[in-house]
């Protein structure tokens, strides 16, 4: 796997190394000792599925405070989205910095997302499903989020929101 850190620094676009040969190829999506020798929490409790029926839905932006934050390691696994992260460390040199990043059934790219970091994305084909891993369980009381517009973050969404709920429509501005 091959770990490149994105401008919020702590997280990383993770792209796979396959061995090729004529029936396909073979790679590790996973590997516990190589997110721990890059400094990233390998503790992963559960697995998720999120499936996108129609191009512009939008899910986000959210994320866990403690004692229930977590990272997370997000793959698109049919179709594609533009998964975005926004670093919400108050002591961060990246604090309210933004980054999107395509990630498609294809290009077969992961995001890790630490803890501290809002997260969520937009669906840019039909029938999309995403699966992402988290290192912690979900917990609806430590559960936040902020608006996927707002202002504060001017996040750069490639097409226009079609689909989104009523709770991800409604976060709360982000209170510096």
């Amino acid at each position: 796997m091959i770990f490149v850190e994105t401008k919020p620094k702590g997280a990383f676009v993770v792209t796979l190394e396959p061995l090729k040969d004529e029936r396909g190829f073979f790679a590790r999506a996973w590997c516990q000792k190589v997110f721990e020798a890059h400094g990233l929490s390998s503790r992963l409790v559960q697995a998720n599925i999120s499936y996108n029926k129609v191009r512009g839905t939008l899910r986000g932006m959210h994320y866990q405070v403690a004692p229930c934050a977590e990272a997370k390691l997000v793959r698109c696994t049919r179709g594609a989205i533009f998964d975005v992260i926004i670093d919400l460390r108050p002591d961060s040199l990246t604090y309210r910095q933004w980054v999107g990043v395509q990630l498609t059934a294809d290009n077969r790219k992961m995001l890790y997302v630490p803890e501290g970091f809002a997260h969520g994305f937009e669906s840019l084909e039909d029938d999309t499903e995403v699966f992402y891993q988290v290192s912690q369980f979900y917990s609806p009381a430590h559960e936040r989020g902020v608006r996927y517009d707002d202002p504060a973050f001017g996040i750069e969404w490639p097409i226009d929101v079609r689909v989104i709920s009523d709770k991800d429509r409604s976060w709360p501005d982000h209170v510096p």
